[in-house]
């Protein structure tokens, strides 16, 4: 039988490569996806998880473009097995005051963290439905559920996927499809927030910083949930993030 695949859009150096890790430890194919211009650290991702004994695929492509979309879950399908997981991981954080906010900017905030999610989540459902099983992961964040001052884009596509991943799953769950968006609420330990942070090396050590690790455990466990209690949505956030 072939191997089951999990597909994880956006899978980059930290929570993306962690939730990789994570399915690939439990026994499923790691499809790793990024823009082709991270293609070598993509391959690097997918071969480090072979090394640990695991199974792993780098698969790059834009989430962006509908046609390499249809065309990467063509080829895991074709390549790999049927996939059981889908995962959007795609960010697109940025900050501008409303009147600086250019419309290249929102357009293309909105492209990265809405439209591609809307691509990889039709494409995931159309495999999944005929099989009547499967579960589409989203990545979420503060922003989902909140505009803060500057975040205009962010907020507006967040919200949106927050929106996509409601109706998907009000669609899908009686098909057997599990459809979850989860919340990050907090700062995450990346490179990007130790350069930021202005005590993050304290902070990480009082379990202040969200642990890329501890969030692709709870992405694994609602792949796991027996049907008769799935969660929809999911609040992850350290211990004394206020909120």
């Amino acid at each position: 039988m072939p191997n089951p695949a999990a597909v994880i859009i956006g899978a980059g150096d930290a929570t993306g490569g962690a939730i990789a890790r994570a399915f690939a430890a439990e026994g499923l194919t790691a499809c790793v996806n990024r823009r082709e211009r991270n293609a070598g650290a993509l391959e690097a991702l997918a071969a480090s998880i072979r090394e640990a004994g695991h199974d792993a695929r780098a698969f790059p492509a834009d989430a962006r473009s509908e046609e390499a979309m249809i065309g990467l879950f063509e080829r895991v399908e074709a390549e790999v097995g049927p996939v059981e997981v889908a995962v959007f991981n795609i960010g697109a954080n940025v900050n501008f005051p409303i009147a600086e906010t250019t419309l290249r900017v929102y357009t293309k905030v909105w492209e990265m963290a809405c439209l591609g999610g809307f691509l990889m989540g039709r494409e995931a459902a159309k495999r999944m439905a005929s099989r009547g099983r499967g579960t589409i992961l989203f990545t979420g964040a503060t922003a989902s559920l909140r505009g803060g001052s500057g975040y205009a884009a962010f907020s507006g596509a967040k919200a949106a996927l927050r929106m996509l991943a409601q109706s998907m799953a009000r669609e899908l769950g009686p098909q057997g499809i599990h459809v979850a968006h989860v919340v990050i609420d907090g700062a995450i330990d990346t490179d990007f927030i130790k350069g930021r942070h202005p005590d993050f090396d304290n902070a990480k050590a009082q379990d202040l910083i969200l642990s890329p690790h501890a969030i692709a455990a709870n992405y694994v466990m609602l792949h796991k949930q027996p049907k008769s209690a799935w969660t929809h949505e999911l609040d992850l956030r350290p211990w004394g993030e206020k909120w």
